[in-house]
């Protein structure tokens, strides 16, 4: 059994099957993946993957656990380097981060500005998707962390640590009749076509529960990943936009009237989350804490030595996170 193997089918599973595809992206040939992932078969006796002539369709169940396992080994693996390189080149790495478009245009930029100034011998890498994209990459170990409020919670393999609260503002025209109202309802705001964010983005599901509890069904009529989008449909008059509060720029956006929402919606929470077992060099714990300074190295330790996400919950269950 060779580490090359494992890399070989964990790869395989993240390019869908696609060895095409597996080879492409490792340099290597289609024929030299399949020939030592049949090896690795052979010398194990079981199959890892369905076949349907040279194709392969799915992961068998032993092949699951396998995959699984391997992607610990190979964690472990890059751990082990990691700790090297914190002893020979403290200052010197580098940092992949995956995040939504909210968190990279609004909540990030101060953080990273700061951290570039601190470690310039850092190379940073962001990468922007969906919470489920930036959740799996993690996951997987493509990213270093993830930020981001939905789908976190999906991944049992994720150390997830709860940053701050945020919540919403109604975004309309200045000449919109909602722009002169100092107090709006659910009712008010379910009187107009919404413009939101696609579901399963940027705390939607506490907007689409807000409504469901107060038996109003909202018209949404265009939805977007990317507040700056939901901005210019809202001054196209398209409909009231509904978004995070942290996206109005009061600089940018004099042209608009952004109306606190925050009492008709559930706050929603932003974590950073990251891989279990991985090793945190000293500039990632810095990271961590510029983005939440409550989350001291001390703190993330002992989130980290604890066993499961609902004693991690309990942890923070008592802390007044800060409010964006």
């Amino acid at each position: 059994m060779k580490l090359q193997q494992l890399r070989y089918i964990v790869e395989v599973v993240n390019h869908d099957l696609n060895v095409s595809a597996t080879a492409e992206s490792l340099y290597t040939s289609q024929p030299g993946i399949s020939k030592q992932v049949r090896m690795l078969e052979d010398e194990l006796g079981v199959q890892i993957f369905g076949r349907s002539g040279k194709h392969l369709t799915h992961v068998t169940s032993a092949g699951r656990e396998i995959v699984h396992i391997s992607r610990e080994i190979l964690s472990k693996v890059e751990s082990i380097k990691s700790v090297s390189r914190e002893h020979t080149q403290p200052d010197q790495g580098k940092l992949n981060i995956a995040t939504t478009h909210t968190q990279a245009r609004y909540a990030l930029p101060d953080v990273i500005k700061g951290f570039m100034q601190r470690y310039p011998k850092v190379s940073l890498h962001m990468h922007q998707g969906t919470p489920s994209q930036i959740s799996d990459a993690a996951a997987k170990g493509d990213a270093d962390f993830a930020i981001a409020t939905e789908a976190l919670h999906l991944y049992n393999d994720l150390v997830m640590l709860p940053c701050y609260h945020w919540n919403r503002s109604v975004v309309v025209g200045r000449d919109h009749p909602l722009a002169a109202k100092k107090h709006i309802t659910l009712e008010d705001v379910a009187e107009h076509p919404i413009v939101t964010y696609v579901f399963g983005f940027t705390g939607r599901s506490e907007l689409d529960h807000a409504f469901s509890k107060a038996g109003l069904e909202p018209k949404i009529v265009f939805t977007a990943t990317d507040a700056d989008v939901i901005k210019t449909y809202v001054r196209m008059g398209v409909g009231v936009g509904v978004m995070a509060t942290m996206a109005v720029d009061k600089q940018n956006d004099t042209d608009l009237v952004a109306i606190d929402a925050s009492h008709l919606f559930r706050p929603s929470t932003t974590k950073i989350g990251f891989r279990k077992g991985s090793f945190l060099r000293h500039y990632m714990y810095d990271f961590i804490e510029r983005f939440a300074p409550h989350l001291t190295r001390d703190v993330v330790d002992k989130a980290i030595s604890l066993k499961s996400a609902d004693e991690v919950d309990q942890m923070f269950k008592s802390l007044t996170l800060p409010v964006k």
